[in-house]
């Protein structure tokens, strides 16, 4: 009779596999690939949803405007990423498809829940048959939304398994843990953007050990970042009424150093 280490060993060779204690392996290896992924950060705010990335630059030759972790997916959604870049890839032109065919069939912008339901539909249906693997990524969905009653900020977490929640504040990455920890002690629902960013810098610097390179951070916004630079954009529906919606993106160099500055005048030097 052979060991019980090589008789378990085969529940991880395939996805439809369950193992004797209902797990599937290959999706929480799929998980592991994103814990390994560079922090991620997003925080909704009074005006807005703010995501923050860590794009890690090992290597002083190499161009950090080259890496790209957060993409713009319709004029008022973004997503950011962690994990296998290349599979965010194929899930991000996924999702630009779909806001597109959204567009074309109704007549206006796609919500940003429709938008995180069907992503992880399309995530879940590779936990089912075989021949794939899951996909080794995760995704913070960030988007602004017109409602009656005024705009309606989200921010979604998708996971490889298809699992889909909502946050007010989270992280996906390496630095989860911390990031997660930080947040709780410090995150306030009535923050303006501008305080947000502040907060989720504090966020990555602190999941680093304070080894992160502020010169590497990118930043992008659902929503308004500050009243001198205005996001509104005005769109009709097929119906021909108009409506105020707030658009993503990303935030230019000189916003993100001024940022960085003012984030470093509060944060004491590393003693090395």
């Amino acid at each position: 009779m052979q060991p019980q280490q090589y008789q378990m060993g085969g529940y991880d060779r395939a996805i439809t596999m369950f193992s004797p204690d209902g797990r599937l392996y290959q999706v929480e290896y799929a998980r592991e690939a994103v814990k390994r992924g560079t922090t991620a950060v997003g925080i909704k705010c009074k005006t807005g949803v703010v995501l923050l990335v860590d794009k890690r630059v090992n290597s002083r030759l190499l161009e950090p405007s080259s890496i790209e972790k957060i993409f713009r997916i319709d004029e008022h959604i973004g997503v950011a990423s962690s994990g296998l870049v290349g599979d965010a890839r194929i899930l991000v032109d996924r999702a630009r498809i779909e806001s597109q065919i959204n567009r074309v069939s109704y007549g206006e912008p796609i919500d940003v829940e429709t938008l995180a339901k069907k992503l992880c539909d399309h995530m879940q249906s590779y936990t089912l048959f075989g021949g794939a693997r899951p996909y080794g990524t995760a995704l913070l969905i960030a988007g602004a939304e017109s409602s009656p009653t005024g705009q309606k900020y989200h921010l979604f977490e998708t996971d490889p398994s298809g699992t889909l929640l909502e946050y007010s504040a989270t992280g996906i990455g390496i630095g989860r843990p911390a990031v997660i920890k930080l947040f709780e002690q410090e995150y306030k629902e009535t923050c303006t953007a501008e305080e947000a960013v502040l907060l989720g810098l504090k966020a990555l610097h602190t999941a680093t050990e304070g080894k992160f390179d502020m010169n590497t951070v990118e930043i992008g916004i659902a929503g308004e970042y500050s009243k001198k630079h205005s996001s509104k954009k005005e769109t009709e529906t097929a119906n021909g009424a108009k409506i105020s919606t707030l658009s993503f993106r990303k935030l230019n160099a000189d916003e993100v150093k001024a940022a960085v500055a003012k984030f470093s005048k509060t944060t004491p030097a590393k003693k090395e």
